[in-house]
């Protein structure tokens, strides 16, 4: 049975809809009310609330950390210097994704490291034979995300001992909350500006208290797993099971994914030395992926009229679909949109996912299968840079 997060005594009165999911072992809101646009427009219009205590947190400290952080992900940690964040993938020895996660360096010799799912034993693994400790500090620290254009203001109201106006993205900082102690990162998982507070669990229940009164007069509200994931989408941010697969619970080779298949070959750092999956990367990239992450924008007077022929308006508004749609390329399948979304904000039905590289450059025309009254039909979308959303005070 899911467990209560530390801050569920004040999660679950507000959650009108009785609408939970599981989120690794925790229970986990999907919807606070019946709808989730409120809860959206919270995200990108004022401040949202949203726990994020389920991430699973790994501290890798000693002497040899440094060794150890380097050798599984694909990023320079050399590079991160004490109070930066990296966003990183990491890879087993065939350079097929295990997951990603963030990496932050709390002291030179410190990291704290968090994923979507289970990492330690690979962790551990990893650093046989290094002079290091590998944690498991998941239940020693709840998480609260806040986010929205409004974060940074609710926040300069309450944070002591630092100055979050100075805080620059991917960076981190720690401070106070009605003297609660706690870490404060400039992250999250919604393409908007944001921060990410990491509190003891003890602390969670009064960490909650003060922001909710605080931000009330801004708009801030919680928000449920519905509208991150339409945010997520907007922001082009990989989901795994569903825009890659692990390659520790793939059942087939052709599931898993490379980071230079998923996007994220700007975060392989083949000139830093040996890395897990470097090997097998570097001659990925010497031949070329087969597969090209992508984000597609469909054309909407196509898909009004097949609407329109089953005597409907367009069904394609309320939560994102994570039900892959194949895609074509002169009626041949070329790949496939993983994640898709009506964006509210964008007025366009956007996806994102993997075609075959050939056919992967911008501008290109595709068909995406649309499904009409249970008849599957096809609609043109057009190959797209991502993020979709990406507004200037994300990083400002």
């Amino acid at each position: 049975m899911p467990l209560p997060s530390p801050f569920y005594s004040r999660m679950a009165p507000l959650c009108q809809s009785y609408d939970w999911r599981n989120w690794a072992g925790y229970l986990s809101v999907s919807v606070y009310e019946i709808s989730h646009e409120r809860e959206y427009y919270a995200i990108r219009d004022a401040a949202a609330l949203i726990d994020v205590t389920p991430l699973f947190k790994y501290e890798i400290s000693g002497p040899d950390a440094v060794r150890l952080v380097d050798r599984i992900i694909t990023r320079d940690v050399k590079r991160c210097a004490v109070g930066q964040v990296m966003y990183t993938p990491w890879c087993d020895e065939r350079g097929k994704m295990i997951d990603d996660g963030t990496v932050s360096r709390l002291s030179d010799n410190h990291f704290r490291l968090t994923s979507a799912d289970p990492n330690l034993r690979w962790f551990q693994d990893c650093g046989y034979g290094f002079n290091v400790n590998v944690v498991d500090v998941s239940a020693d620290l709840a998480a609260l995300s806040v986010q929205g254009p409004k974060s940074r203001e609710i926040l300069q109201q309450v944070v002591t001992g630092t100055d979050i106006a100075s805080l620059k993205f991917f960076r981190l900082t720690h401070g106070q909350i009605a003297e609660i102690p706690l870490t404060i990162t400039r992250t999250g998982y919604t393409g908007d500006l944001g921060y990410e507070l990491w509190v003891a669990p003890k602390y969670a229940e009064n960490l909650w208290d003060v922001l909710m009164e605080k931000g009330k007069d801004y708009g801030a509200m919680p928000v449920g797993m519905v509208a991150m994931d339409i945010a997520r989408v907007e922001a082009a941010l990989l989901l795994g099971d569903i825009d890659y697969v692990s390659s520790h619970k793939a059942i087939t080779e052709a599931r898993k994914s490379s980071p230079l298949e998923a996007g994220l070959e700007w975060a392989v750092k083949f000139d830093k030395g040996d890395f897990v999956g470097r090997q097998a990367l570097r001659a990925e990239k010497k031949r070329g992926p087969k597969w090209k992450f992508v984000g597609l924008e469909v054309n909407w007077d196509e898909l009004e009229a097949l609407y329109a022929a089953a005597d409907l308006p367009p069904q394609v508004a309320g939560r994102a679909s994570r039900v892959a749609a194949p895609i074509y390329k002169n009626g041949k399948q070329i790949g496939q949109a993983t994640s898709s979304t009506f964006s509210p904000i964008l007025k366009k039905f956007i996806a994102i996912g993997t075609v075959e590289s050939q056919f992967a450059a911008l501008g290109t025309k595709v068909d995406m299968e649309i499904t009409v009254e249970f008849a599957r039909r096809q609609a043109t979308a057009t190959i797209v840079k991502t993020p979709f959303f990406d507004p200037p005070r994300k990083k400002a």
